[in-house]
């Protein structure tokens, strides 16, 4: 082996035997008057023994309770290398660094692993929340931020204004629950798919875990995709009946013109036939018009500027028929955001006529509204007038395709917006506006 003899137990072993072959000196000539000498070179040898024994084991102490001291503090940036004249330190040293080493190792792979967990969580597509026993409640990471707002309050009071559905949840549900909730979010109703799990800290005691996905955007594009079917099964269906009919009535009239003659009775036939040929193709236009609700639009996103945006609105509302009268407010507020710019226009194109008749037909100083505004990284449009408004027990069916309240109209343009909404990962609602009318909120992105 080599280097054996700087082992501090062969170096302590060493000293031993020198001090013992000095203590029997010592003793051996103590007291004898010829012996002087030798006594006084006994007593330094036994003393010069004894203290390298003392600073061979004391240096050795002073080691060990440096390297328990900064094991006791953490400090793992302690080195124990032997210093020249640190005889048989070497391998204790060599010990300790290596154990530091292995601790510095293993704190650094914890430290390597807590920031990829702490990432994965602050990534999480999904909205983290935590609900320590106490009640207070915390915003674990980007998505939750995003969703409720980096100055969300603490305590579960705080979150009513998501809906009590929300609230109830988030303070009560059990570990392993998981259901569909509706979320207040700007006055709209948002459904959110929430779970619960349980995880137990030393110090945080039980912590639920609350994990909060909007499952909005799937149920909306199931819902249409599940409307684009009927339409287009309807509107195949009916054209396929009315197909013959317009063409069979407008033959039949040809021929009655061409047979008429004297009879009255003939031209009262053919006057009938023509109307019937005529409602007929009314038909067909009629079912025509629905065909675009069953094509999903097709976003071409760009950065938009709201401030000409609803500048070129406000002259093309100007020039609308049935705007007329109806005045326009227009607040753009310097919002900006990344759409389609055409497909934008034509819903709020919709949502302004629709305003503009509502009120027209019910105010005297009829007024429409179209406002941006923007919160929670997303921004909505809000179009209001001073119309009737919308009834609470309508207020679910106006998007649906076919749905009107207008005697000539055909349910087809909020159906279009609300496409052109979801198409923008947005959405369209329908509310009360302050003045008591109607507010169609179009929300884009978030």
């Amino acid at each position: 082996m080599r280097g054996w003899w700087r082992r501090f137990d062969v170096q302590l072993l060493l000293r031993l035997l020198l001090l013992l072959p000095a203590m029997g000196l010592l003793i051996a000539a103590w007291g004898r008057a010829d012996l002087r000498a030798a006594t006084l070179v006994a007593a330094l040898l036994v003393v010069a023994v004894g203290v390298s024994i003392w600073r061979h084991v004391s240096r050795t102490n002073a080691q060990l309770a440096r390297f328990i001291e900064a094991l006791r503090h953490g400090d793992l940036t302690q080195h124990f290398a032997a210093q020249p004249g640190d005889s048989g330190f070497d391998a204790l040293a060599a010990s300790m660094d290596a154990a530091v080493a292995r601790l510095r190792a293993e704190r650094r792979q914890g430290e390597d692993e807590a920031r990829f967990l702490a990432a994965l969580v602050e990534d999480a597509p999904v909205a983290l929340l935590s609900v320590s026993e106490a009640g207070e409640v915390a915003l674990l990471n980007k998505a939750a931020r995003r969703r409720f707002g980096v100055g969300m309050g603490t305590r579960l009071a705080d979150y009513g204004v998501y809906g009590g559905a929300f609230r109830a949840f988030l303070s009560e549900a059990p570990a392993g629950a998981r259901r569909e909730v509706p979320l207040l979010v700007d006055g709209v109703q948002v459904a959110m798919l929430m779970s619960v799990a349980v995880v137990r800290s030393g110090t945080r005691g039980a912590v639920r875990v609350v994990a909060v996905e909007s499952i909005q955007r799937e149920l909306n594009r199931a819902e249409l995709s599940a409307q684009a079917d009927l339409v287009r099964v309807l509107t195949h269906e009916i054209m396929n009946s009315m197909t013959p009919v317009t063409s069979l009535a407008a033959s039949a009239a040809g021929l009655m013109a061409e047979v008429e003659g004297d009879d009255p009775r003939v031209g009262d036939a053919r006057e009938a036939v023509e109307t019937l040929a005529a409602r007929a193709e009314g038909v067909m236009r009629f079912v025509r018009s629905y065909r675009q609700l069953t094509r999903f639009p097709q976003v071409v996103a760009q950065p938009v500027v709201l401030e000409p945006l609803f500048a070129e609105l406000a002259r093309l509302f100007a020039a609308e028929p049935a705007a007329l009268g109806v005045a326009l407010t227009v607040e753009a507020n310097g919002l900006r955001m990344e759409a389609d710019p055409d497909l934008l226009m034509q819903a709020l194109i919709n949502l302004l006529k629709n305003a503009a008749e509502a009120a027209r037909g019910h105010a005297a100083v009829p007024a429409v509204a179209l406002r941006a505004e923007a919160a929670a990284g997303r921004v909505w449009i809000d179009v209001d007038d001073n119309g009737p408004g919308v009834a609470a027990d309508a207020a679910g069916d106006v998007f649906l395709p076919f749905f009107t309240t207008k005697a000539g109209g055909t349910g087809v343009g909020l159906s279009l917006a609300r496409q052109i909404a979801l198409a923008h990962d947005g959405g369209l609602a329908v509310l009360r506006a302050p003045g008591g009318g109607a507010r169609f909120r179009l929300a884009v992105g978030g």
